[in-house]
């Protein structure tokens, strides 16, 4: 079993790597009275043309087969449903589906193993027929349409759309009324065989552990499966700039929503890709450092807009990546984000022709490494972190350790590469009239 420890924020992380392939994880929390588990496989929205192991040709699949999947894992053949069975000894279960993973989890204070036996056994035993997949179909309906319904949603997917012409990451993660209708139950077979294999899983556990005793816990439980080969996904190549500048819509929302987003460009030059999987965790920090200095709560940017009355809240400040894509989003609500879109514009180029202010940037800097410290008090911020970053290629602690590398220099460098206008696009969703 591998041991990474890390003494700045003294923790232990222990993996294995199973022979059917499964990566485990295991970061022990002594005293710690909640436990908390997920399993995660490596498929999520993106994942819609693939070649299989032992295959030659693609294999195209309809847009929200990852999340209908994960929909249908609960139901039993015996006619219960694992989050019921879950919930009525007392445990918190759920699971979600992202562009790029799907993960089954709960936390637990007390019945721990009983829930493990259930858990490990619905994500182990898949039961789909022609009539339990059309019935899903229309429970997935009702929620496409909730999501049509919800303006900070539409704000969202009309900016992945304005920045990606063709690649899947602007699809719904949900799919449509009309990719769902698609479905049936030897799709979900065949991705369950392929993606569900152990070797494209991994599992967090994060608690009071012995990490031996649990992994000993979670073999004994695991059905024998052969470790298959790779999964050779394909995905268009993704074009420099973006695909639309703006775009506005109308919706049944009190104050305008915005969303302002920058496409990274290093993804279209395959030249930097290299370099890219040497620095994700350093380009990750400049990013957010940068982000604050512009529009964080102490900026100049946000005092003015908030006192204006311009800016209604502190906007959410995110950088979302993966191997194959990455994107700046800046999100909130606003009586003219155009108005916003044009500051942000001014203080980027302020920014670029000053320079990054020292003492600034170490004061953003530090707050920063105070938050990343502060995820390791919860352990569903643990557990969630580690298998998202997994997926990624990363190992989180790596936070802690790349901070010191990030320079001002460096953040000049990435500030020049990604804040510019043609990787700059604005959706808003405006009340209706």
């Amino acid at each position: 079993m591998q041991v990474i420890e890390n003494l700045k924020v003294k923790e232990k992380v222990y993996i294995e790597k199973l022979e059917n392939g499964l990566k485990i994880m295991v970061i022990p929390k002594e005293n710690m009275q909640k436990k908390y588990i997920i399993w995660g496989t490596n498929f999520g929205s993106i994942d819609n043309t693939f070649i299989l192991p032992g295959e030659k040709e693609a294999t195209k699949i309809p847009d929200g087969v990852a999340h209908f999947l994960e929909h249908k894992m609960f139901e039993q053949r015996n006619g219960t449903n694992s989050l019921d069975t879950l919930s009525n000894i007392g445990v918190d279960a759920n699971a979600y589906t992202t562009n790029d993973h799907t993960a089954y989890l709960y936390e637990a204070t007390d019945n721990f193993y009983e829930a493990l036996d259930e858990f490990m056994d619905y994500v182990q035993n898949p039961y789909y027929t022609d009539e339990n997949v059309e019935k899903e179909k229309g429970i997935i309906g009702q929620e496409i349409k909730m999501y049509d319904d919800n303006g900070e949603w539409e704000a969202y997917r009309n900016a992945l759309k304005n920045m990606y012409e063709n690649h899947p990451i602007a699809i719904k993660i949900e799919g449509d009324i009309d990719s769902i209708s698609k479905i049936d139950k030897e799709t979900l077979y065949k991705c369950y065989n392929n993606f569900y294999n152990p070797s494209n899983m991994t599992m967090v556990i994060c608690g009071d552990f012995k990490p031996e005793e649990i992994v000993n816990e979670i073999k004994k439980r695991l059905i024998p499966k052969e470790k298959i080969g790779e999964i050779q996904r394909i995905y268009p190549k993704i074009e420099k700039g973006v695909n639309k500048k703006e775009t506005q819509v109308q919706m049944e929302v009190s104050n305008p929503l915005f969303v302002i987003a920058f496409k990274d460009p290093i993804y279209s030059e395959e030249e930097k890709l290299v370099e890219l999987e040497q620095n994700k965790v350093k380009r990750h920090i400049a990013i957010e450092i940068i982000l604050y200095m512009l529009l964080g709560r102490s900026s100049n940017l946000y005092k003015t807009l908030y006192e204006q009355g311009i800016l209604l809240n502190q906007p959410d400040l995110s950088y979302e990546f993966s191997k194959h894509y990455g994107y700046i989003m800046i999100s909130g609500q606003s009586k003219d984000p155009k108005k916003i879109s044009e500051g942000l514009k001014n203080e980027i180029q302020k920014l670029k022709e000053d320079g990054i202010n020292e003492e600034t940037f170490s004061r953003i800097k530090k707050k920063i490494y105070g938050d990343y410290v502060t995820e390791y008090n919860n352990i569903e911020e643990i557990a969630m972190m580690f298998l998202a970053d997994s997926f990624k290629g990363i190992n989180s602690l790596d936070y802690i350790e790349e901070y010191n590398f990030v320079t001002v220099e460096y953040a000049k460098q990435v500030l020049d590469e990604i804040f510019s206008t043609d990787n700059m696009t604005i959706s808003i969703v405006n009340p209706k009239k």
